[in-house]
């Protein structure tokens, strides 16, 4: 919401600011707080998968062995041992001199967005797409283009078609994408890699779910394919912890230096201490042992949600796909993606799915030009199975209350 100038104020915002909105997801949280709500709206990760246990003694051991270092300021690049073990989990050659600790990957889509973004430059992005990253780019003020995207992941015809000169990437989550749930499929992994090759056209590779695969794990990462010619950006928060704030990019010697020079514009460094207690906490590959109790909780709340959305959902029976909710059936990460009957719209429901107990995220928000009023996320870790049940329930009675009357 735009709010009306003070002119008893002597600050005037930079056009950039103006562009700059309150995230939707934020805003739908604050309405979780409320009690008894079920809330399937954020992306956050389970609490249950946090290793506290891990994390208290990588604390004690860094304060009683390194804590002089650990509570200075370091070097920007990131703490050395961490650099290298986030090379050696990556599955190509990797030089950890390529390698940029951010606080958050969220950091490093902003400084991606500050070194490779000008005013009116064509930025390309899936169709929907994760709302950080359009929150990231749009203060650059970038000309968004929407590129078509299915179940397989982005439509290298429909990116080939509107690709113009100049153009400075497309951002891209193959791996159980936020919102969608969705992921990109070998085949158009291979063309896009070699469409975008041949276009000139950089990637931007976001990927903080690919370790939570539920039966098998997704493709090679793009970057993978081409490294030179595509940014990765990687977290820890998914599989250890977000309060932490640690993430990661990959980078070309090309841009490397530019977004090493913008982090340390930004905050000189992430926390050092916080990166050394990852390291700890990881040595003795603790989180081969980690992530699958995080891949099975995820799964077996993913089943429940699919059960009960099976269940309890109106028209189940009904072939017309406008006539009935859809959803899709992720192959890991942390969200499913549906959409409502024909005539009915996410944004109008959700007021009346939070009077019945129930949060989710209206779709329109993920979408970067035409939005689909249909649409909307569902997350399924962080609610418990019994929540997961009560909430579908409670959803699936807000939508059969409103769907239009057939004529």
């Amino acid at each position: 919401m735009k709010q009306s100038p003070n002119h008893n104020s002597p600050w005037q915002l930079a056009r950039r600011a103006e562009r700059m909105n309150p995230s939707v997801i934020r805003e739908i949280l604050k309405i979780t707080e409320r009690p008894g709500i079920v809330s399937f709206a954020g992306g956050l990760p389970s609490a249950k998968t946090f290793p506290v246990a891990e994390f208290a003694r990588a604390c004690a051991t860094v304060l009683r062995d390194d804590a002089a270092a650990a509570l200075q300021y370091s070097a920007s690049e990131g703490y050395g041992k961490l650099l290298e073990m986030v090379a050696g989990r990556l599955p190509w050659a990797v030089d950890p001199g390529q390698i940029l600790i951010t606080t958050g990957s969220q950091q490093g889509l902003d400084l991606v967005a500050k070194v490779l973004i000008d005013t009116d430059s064509p930025v390309m992005v899936e169709t929907p797409t994760y709302l950080g990253a359009l929150q990231a780019f749009t203060p650059m003020e970038p000309r968004i283009v929407s590129v078509r995207s299915d179940e397989s992941g982005v439509d290298v015809d429909d990116l080939t078609r509107k690709h113009v000169a100049g153009t400075r990437f497309l951002y891209v989550l193959p791996n159980f994408q936020n919102p969608t749930g969705r992921t990109m499929v070998e085949a158009r992994r291979a063309a896009l890699v070699e469409r975008a090759a041949q276009l000139g056209l950089p990637l931007v590779e976001d990927n903080p779910y690919g370790d939570l695969w539920f039966d098998a794990p997704p493709p090679p990462p793009l970057t993978a394919r081409n490294p030179d010619g595509c940014i990765y950006l990687g977290s820890f928060s998914k599989v250890l912890a977000p309060g932490l704030r640690l993430g990661f990019l990959v980078a070309p010697k090309a841009v490397f230096p530019k977004l090493l020079q913008a982090k340390q514009a930004a905050d000189l460094h992430s926390p050092g201490f916080n990166q050394r207690v990852i390291a700890d906490v990881m040595q003795g590959g603790f989180l081969d042992r980690h992530v699958p109790t995080i891949r099975a909780l995820y799964k077996a709340q993913r089943d429940a949600m699919l059960a009960a959305l099976s269940r309890e959902m109106p028209g189940a029976d009904e072939e017309d796909p406008d006539q009935r909710m859809t959803w899709n059936k992720p192959d890991g990460g942390m969200f499913l993606w549906a959409r409502l009957p024909k005539g009915m719209d996410a944004i109008a429901l959700l007021p009346k799915a939070v009077d019945k107990g129930v949060a989710f995220v209206p779709g329109a928000a993920f979408f970067a030009d035409t939005p689909d009023p249909r649409s909307l996320r569902l997350s399924f870790v962080t609610p418990s199975v019994a929540e997961i049940e009560r909430g579908v329930a409670a959803l699936a009675a807000a939508v059969r209350e409103n769907m239009p009357v057939a004529a």
